[in-house]
């Protein structure tokens, strides 16, 4: 008896060991099983960035595949006659010339010599007809040298009667920067390649060594940096007092390499912040050089300003004093879909989860289409008909769906950032001038982002503050309709030339300014 007790104690401990160790395989396998998952998303995300479209675009065909007929066809509308298919074909003829017709235009008109007008007959041939061919010619950068010679008079009867004789100068343009070679329109050519068309310093070298010019790029540096804290800092400064007084902004960072920050290595990461307005009040944009990503600089720069900021999920905007964020729908219509592309081929055509959040966000996005061109009144009253509704049935969902997902996984990450985020992301219901994202700071970076990508890092901080200075002048320029090169060399003519001292002369200057002559516009 004792030894079959012993038998099955025995017995009983094997299986529950068994059962103990079968319980924690599983679990492992759980776990692993997961990990792989969340590789395979990873990895799937990593090839759709790298060999896959870049757009977040829902094709709306996609949607109406079967539906198109329906939803297209308008029986009342009459069946188009040949005639109107012919003039619309031959309208679109029209385009080049319309494309050609604010451009300045020189003629050569090709005639016969009088000796040639006369006919085999023996009689005088008259004109019947022209023939035109259109190009367009393009005059590559040149060269020259502008020498001012400035005449200075004397009276030659005070020479011989006087003991003091009386010097009059005639009067000449004060210089971009004195003892320098550079011109105003040398100036805004250098910067409008650097800023602009991000072409780097070394290759305008280059491409003014071919034009029989040697200047360094030390020498082109040096213009980009003296250029902007002598004369364009005065408007940037500017600039900021106003973007302080509005009431609705933008704001967005991104990363920067400067090699020669003192007590910091060349590998260190540096931030462009930048700040702009948004859909109303005057068009600026402000970029702003710092070390860190800390929350102390947009809280120092944006000091006295009191309204709403629109902003991404950083976490560095929190807490700024006076101020109502606003979430960036855009960001988080953007994480479903990657959670979408993170799922295997074969899932994303089924009716998954993450196809419910991205038609959640394709809703807000397509209600916003229909009030583009209303008034903030009319859109405030608008989404609260419209837009609440899908947003409280958003959350509902988002809190339905948070138990039951993977938080790692790709599709847990967006219903995780859409909940933390809700109280920004429902801020645009407040005010009708608000947006639901912010791609106007992300078009507004972009610029810069692409300038990174041509030149790399910035040699010192000093370069690197001169750099954001002019980026916020040619990008507000191209905000407000003008012509990033002719508005620069206006500045540089002008700005030495007036008393710095008064705020009205620096704010005709400014991008806005109805002062500024016509040739500064981009003519339309």
């Amino acid at each position: 008896m004792a030894s079959n007790y012993i038998s099955m104690n025995n017995t009983a401990k094997t299986v529950e060991e068994l059962q103990n160790r079968c319980a924690l395989l599983e679990q492992q396998n759980a776990e692993l099983t997961t990990k792989l998952n969340w590789f395979e998303e990873q990895f799937r995300l990593s090839q759709q960035k790298r060999f896959g479209s870049s757009s977040e675009q829902t094709n709306p065909d996609q949607m109406q595949l079967f539906n198109e007929a329906e939803s297209d066809a308008k029986p009342s509308l009459p069946e188009p006659t040949m005639e109107d298919i012919s003039y619309r074909r031959r309208k679109k003829k029209g385009h080049r010339e319309a494309q050609l017709e604010d451009l300045p235009v020189e003629t050569i008109e090709y005639r016969l010599s009088p000796e040639e007008q006369v006919c085999f007959c023996g009689e005088d041939l008259h004109e019947m007809s022209t023939e035109v061919r259109q190009e367009l010619k393009i005059i590559p950068a040149q060269v020259s040298v502008v020498k001012h010679v400035r005449y200075v008079y004397a009276c030659r009867r005070c020479e011989r009667e006087d003991i003091k004789t009386p010097i009059v100068t005639a009067p000449m343009p004060a210089p971009v920067l004195p003892g320098s070679l550079v011109s105003p329109s040398a100036m805004a050519h250098i910067m409008t390649q650097k800023y602009v068309d991000g072409l780097p310093l070394y290759r305008q070298e280059q491409q003014l060594s071919r034009l029989g010019v040697d200047l360094s790029r030390q020498t082109l540096a040096n213009w980009m940096i003296q250029g902007a804290d002598r004369w364009l800092c005065l408007l940037y400064e500017r600039m900021h007092e106003y973007l302080l007084k509005q009431d609705i902004l933008h704001a967005d960072e991104t990363t920067l390499q400067v090699l020669r920050e003192p007590g910091r290595s060349a590998e260190s990461t540096s931030y462009m912040w930048l700040y702009r307005t948004g859909r109303e009040g005057p068009a600026m944009v402000l970029y702003d050089y710092q070390t860190t990503r800390a929350s102390k600089h947009p809280r120092q720069f944006l000091s006295g300003f009191k309204g709403y900021l629109h902003v991404d999920g950083y976490a560095g905007y929190n807490g700024l004093p006076d101020i109502v964020l606003v979430g960036c729908l855009a960001h988080a219509r953007r994480k479903f879909d990657e959670a979408l592309k993170a799922l295997p081929a074969e899932q994303r055509n089924a009716p998954v989860a993450a196809k419910e959040g991205l038609n959640f966000c394709n809703q807000l996005f397509a209600i916003e289409r229909e009030i583009h061109n209303a008034t903030p009144d009319e859109r405030y009253q608008f989404r609260l008909e419209h837009s609440r509704p899908v947003m409280d049935a958003f959350l509902a969902w988002l809190k339905y769906q948070g138990p039951r997902v993977l938080p790692k996984s790709a599709f847990g990450q967006a219903i995780s950032y859409c909940r933390n985020q809700w109280s920004k992301l429902s801020a645009f219901l407040q005010d009708g001038r608000l947006e639901l994202d912010n791609n106007r700071s992300e078009r507004s970076i972009k610029p810069f982002v692409i300038g990174r990508k041509n030149f790399l890092f910035s040699n010192t901080p000093k370069g690197a503050k001169a750099s954001a200075t002019i980026y916020s002048i040619v990008e507000s320029a191209k905000e407000n309709g003008l012509n990033p090169y002719s508005y620069l060399q206006y500045l540089f003519e002008r700005l030495p030339n007036i008393d710095i001292e008064d705020q009205s002369a620096i704010d005709e200057l400014l991008p806005w300014s109805s002062a500024l002559p016509s040739e500064c516009r981009i003519q339309k």
